[in-house]
């Protein structure tokens, strides 16, 4: 599993503490220095995730972008290259496999995904 966090986030941080209690190995990538690419965000969006579900509304740059006002403007595309080219807009954390992903951190998510 990789899993694409910012150690400063308190959300990254119960994530990986659900993760190791569990027992389940992850390659933990700063999402701030690589965020997700392009096709890994598209799996997302595959999964049934909404394109806004993918941005982190509650951080700085997206505030400091105005993106509330500029992402129903953009398609899923322009937002996806958008996501690609700047971590701090991303939601996280973000952790998958070849086969399942997950945005953010719920524990009920975490567990019906990745806690077989």
């Amino acid at each position: 599993m990789k899993l694409y966090g910012y150690l400063k986030c308190g959300t990254c941080r119960k994530a990986t503490k659900w993760l190791d209690a569990k027992g389940i190995a992850y390659d933990f990538v700063d999402i701030t220095l690589h965020p997700p690419k392009q096709s890994e965000l598209k799996k997302a969006l595959a999964a049934g995730y909404g394109i806004k579900e993918l941005f982190n509304k509650s951080g700085g740059h997206y505030r400091d972008m105005n993106m509330k006002h500029k992402l129903p403007l953009m398609s899923d595309d322009e937002s996806v290259k958008l996501l690609a080219d700047n971590g701090y807009l991303v939601k996280r954390p973000i952790c998958l496999d070849g086969d399942r992903i997950t945005v953010g951190f719920k524990e009920e998510v975490f567990e019906e995904v990745w806690g077989d």
